[in-house]
């Protein structure tokens, strides 16, 4: 993200009557704040990212600017932080950012369970005997029931579309809409690889939306979290563990859902191998 002259302009001028980076200047001066630094013009920078002033009018522009134009397409609160952070810093600049990702058109609850679903990748993980490293994750956004697919950092869009016509076509329909960070790219070649097998027409205005929401994005930290360790515990393996935590983490009661299998089937599943008699 590049910001304009006068927009950094006014944070300097901002700085000279902020409170708080008033008193990062005097810790400077103690040499009691090392990771800030005053330049040539007196402007406070924390490393390389400049010091915002808490000013309404700058943070908001610089919210809008890294959430709302044509180059940011409304990036979900995680990523939106990430680019911000690397000009700007601010105290509890990742909560006001969230704040603002949240307010911002959020997605209405689905109607129907898996019409709409959100979908991520685990990357990085140990590569299995079988080749597998990384997971995919397709989650029911009204449900939160989620299904983990095994797949190779090699295979295709066609490849991925005869997954997900496996594995979630055939069990759930076809969504109407998904929810992903992934980039346009990637979504768009899979969806016309997917709808290609099917022989059916796309839209793409309503098959992809590149916002989470914040729910979405807190399961998918919750899978990425049970996975990993997963991925950590069987290794090379970590593959032939994944059915049996799609049934744990599905069967389980869920706080940001306050659900599990049972808003599917009626009750939840038997988790218990018992003995017949």
């Amino acid at each position: 993200m590049e910001f304009e002259p006068t927009l950094e302009q006014e944070i300097r001028k901002g700085q000279l009557n902020d409170e708080k980076i008033k008193k990062i200047k005097e810790l400077i001066k103690l040499d009691k704040a090392p990771e800030f630094r005053v330049d040539a013009d007196g402007t406070v920078w924390y490393g390389d990212r400049i010091c915002v002033p808490n000013i309404k009018s700058i943070r908001e522009l610089i919210l809008k600017e890294a959430h709302e134009t044509a180059y940011s397409i409304h990036p979900g609160s995680e990523k939106m932080y990430q680019d911000l952070k690397q000009k700007f810093w601010w105290y509890g600049m990742k909560r006001e950012v969230a704040e603002y990702v949240a307010l911002c058109d959020p997605l209405k609850i689905p109607e129907w369970k898996w019409e709409e679903i959100g979908m991520d990748f685990i990357v990085d993980l140990p590569r299995t005997q079988s080749g597998f490293d990384y997971i995919w994750i397709v989650v029911d956004r009204l449900t939160k029931v989620a299904h983990f697919i095994p797949v190779k950092t090699t295979y295709s869009g066609a490849k991925l579309a005869e997954l997900y016509m496996s594995r979630i076509v055939c069990l759930h329909g076809v969504p109407k809409k998904v929810v992903s960070d992934r980039g346009t790219q990637f979504t768009s070649h899979f969806w016309k690889r997917l709808h290609e097998s099917m022989d059916t027409r796309l839209n793409f205005s309503s098959a992809y939306h590149p916002q989470t929401d914040g729910q979405t994005e807190r399961t998918n930290q919750i899978l990425e979290d049970m996975l990993r360790a997963c991925a950590i515990q069987y290794d090379t393996s970590w593959d032939k563990s994944l059915l049996y935590a799609e049934f744990s983490y599905n069967n389980s009661y869920r706080a940001v859902s306050r659900c599990h299998l049972s808003i599917l089937y009626g009750r939840r599943c038997n988790a218990f191998a018992l003995g017949s008699t």
